[in-house]
């Protein structure tokens, strides 16, 4: 895998629907096998709480899930793009945690000879 161009993202996930409604983890194990599919795997971190504003409406005490992915630019497009249409958001929030990935696999380590 090329990973020169490949950075770690993270993006935020719903644990709610807009009408208030909690996803089930079998839904989210779907989102998750798209992800996969893109990036070739993902990090799921514990739930966190945010707030903020849309217009003068105050979300607060939204619950998130944070999950870490190494992708391309292109990648997490497409992946904020899976994201916003699979849980039906107005918004979703990436960004980029490191811009440097180091990914090694234990059959490198065997080619030369270690």
């Amino acid at each position: 895998m090329n990973t020169s161009a490949k950075g770690v993202w993270e993006i935020l996930v719903p644990t709610k629907s807009n009408e208030g409604k909690p996803y089930r983890t079998r839904y989210h194990r779907v989102w998750d096998s798209h992800i996969r599919k893109i990036s070739g795997g993902l990090t799921i971190l514990p739930v966190v709480k945010g707030q903020w504003l849309d217009g003068a409406v105050l979300y607060h005490n939204e619950r998130m899930i944070p999950v870490r992915i190494i992708a391309t630019r292109e990648e997490i497009e497409k992946i904020i793009d899976v994201t916003m249409v699979y849980y039906g958001q107005e918004a979703v929030l990436a960004y980029r945690v490191a811009d440097e990935v180091v990914l090694k696999h234990k059959s490198e380590l065997k080619k030369r000879g270690k």
